[in-house]
């Protein structure tokens, strides 16, 4: 499964002088230290939560920032010792260039920077620590060693924008995190019809170091069989609660546990394998060798946090982590696609698929049911990002964006409306792109996310959407 888990090293820096231990007036030591005390106390209180966790230098010196180059390597073991996902360099007055560069290479991890806003002026004119100033010279040495940065502009500690800014990059190391250790399953083989969904499982690995496994419909035969016979009790207490949330349209018990057998079977592949992510087989080989479709177990695994992605599409898939990932677990992906335009909304696209969609997205005031034993209901409105991870020619490209649903008829499926600004625009990418029809979305607004994502992956490069 995705981890949601991060662990920041917090590295604030300042400079190092020939009179550090004297030094008074401008880059004044002491007021570097009250920068970094300030910071890091509020950074701990407010952004720290069961699935996020800061580690500072204390421990370094008695000021607990870093200042000389000598102290680098001992920096880096306690953070590697500490196996932090990222770091933040926090520059506390200007700053030592060369140690904040040292420690980023060294690392290899994401790398947040950025120093609170200089706000005293003495009536004499003196100021003590031009945190911004110094900012400009570490980013140039990042640079330099080629490191991959975010980067929050200059401002308060206790402003909107570095609270959004260090939102972002949390979501951003989160994605980084589970990208770079990334396990997909394919369950069965492609859907023949589908040549839409072909992949490069070689590429794949080569390019970005992604695990690939494979599950044959034999295996998930017995996996699906074990399920049915040793799952009695969970599918029915299953059964019991399927039927408080779905109108199950008059289908008979045994069906309705097949159905639910998917669940255990699905998971019975994330224990074994480790995967992250399942892309599956679904509507042509599953009817025929088991007496039903997965669909509706796609939806519940998906509230559970477990990512099945349906039609064999692995890219699809690898989609999905990427945005379950951008919202930290948070909000659960859909896997809706284009399908049809809206009759009188020229900008509305119906982004629909046949029943996969999490029952935590429907509409309060959608009744949920079974349609062709899979689930159909309507998407709750408001704002979403879509995106869909794709390879063309060796190339890998992430598209992403934003747009708002809007009111449009009522159809079978899991479904909603998406109004975008030039969906005519949207249409010919896609049709002379390299994306197809199957796109993923989540709810809120994580586009600018996965841009700042594509910055630490060599290789994948951000499309826009629009």
């Amino acid at each position: 499964m995705l981890d949601y888990k991060l662990k920041i090293g917090l590295v604030p820096d300042v400079r190092d002088l020939g009179d550090f231990a004297t030094r008074k007036g401008i880059f004044e030591p002491a007021k570097g230290v009250e920068n970094k005390n300030k910071v890091v106390a509020f950074i701990k209180e407010n952004f720290s939560d069961d699935i996020t966790e800061f580690t500072d230098l204390e421990w370094l010196n008695e000021l607990g920032v870093l200042y000389k180059n000598s102290d680098c390597e001992r920096v880096c073991d306690y953070l590697k010792k500490e196996k932090v996902d990222a770091i933040f360099i926090i520059n506390c007055n200007f700053g030592n260039e060369e140690a904040c560069g040292r420690v980023a290479k060294e690392m290899e991890l994401p790398v947040l920077l950025w120093g609170p806003q200089d706000m005293v002026f003495e009536a004499d004119g003196m100021r003590y620590t031009d945190c911004q100033c110094g900012l400009f010279a570490i980013s140039k040495q990042l640079r330099r060693y080629k490191i991959p940065f975010s980067y929050i502009e200059n401002c308060p500690v206790t402003s909107d924008t570095f609270k959004e800014g260090l939102y972002k990059f949390l979501s951003v190391a989160t994605m980084v995190k589970n990208f770079k250790k990334l396990t997909v399953t394919q369950v069965g083989t492609r859907l023949t019809p589908f040549k839409s969904v072909m992949y490069n499982e070689l590429e794949l690995t080569e390019k970005f170091g992604i695990n690939m496994n494979n599950v044959n419909m034999a295996q998930f035969e017995v996996m699906f069989k074990d399920a049915l016979e040793n799952k009695k009790d969970e599918l029915e207490k299953s059964l019991a609660e399927l039927k408080e949330k779905y109108d199950v349209g008059g289908l008979d018990d045994e069906l309705l546990k097949k159905m639910l057998a998917f669940v255990y079977a699905y998971k019975a592949i994330f224990e074994e394998t480790g995967s992250s992510v399942i892309s599956s087989e679904c509507w042509t080989a599953m009817p025929l060798a088991l007496g039903a479709n997965p669909c509706l177990a796609m939806s519940i695994l998906y509230d559970m946090g477990y990512i099945v992605a349906c039609e064999s599409d692995v890219h699809g898939a690898i989609t999905c982590a990427l945005l379950m990932c951008a919202s930290r677990g948070k909000d659960k992906p859909t896997f809706g696609e284009f399908t049809v335009r809206h009759p009188e909304n020229r900008n509305a696209e119906l982004l629909w698929h046949c029943g996969p969609f999490p029952y935590s997205v429907k509409d309060e005031n959608s009744k949920a049911k079974l349609f062709n034993t899979k689930p159909s209901f309507k998407a709750r409105d408001g704002e979403y990002t879509i995106a869909r991870f794709q390879a063309d020619n060796g190339n890998y490209t992430l598209l992403g964006g934003n747009y708002h649903t809007v009111e449009g008829p009522h159809t079978f499926g899991t479904y909603m409306w998406a109004e975008f600004n030039d969906l005519s625009k949207i249409e010919k990418k896609l049709i002379n792109g390299p994306y197809i029809h199957h796109m993923v979305e989540v709810y809120g607004n994580y586009a600018d996310v996965l841009e700042e994502f594509c910055k630490f992956i060599s290789g994948l490069t951000f499309d826009p959407i629009e």
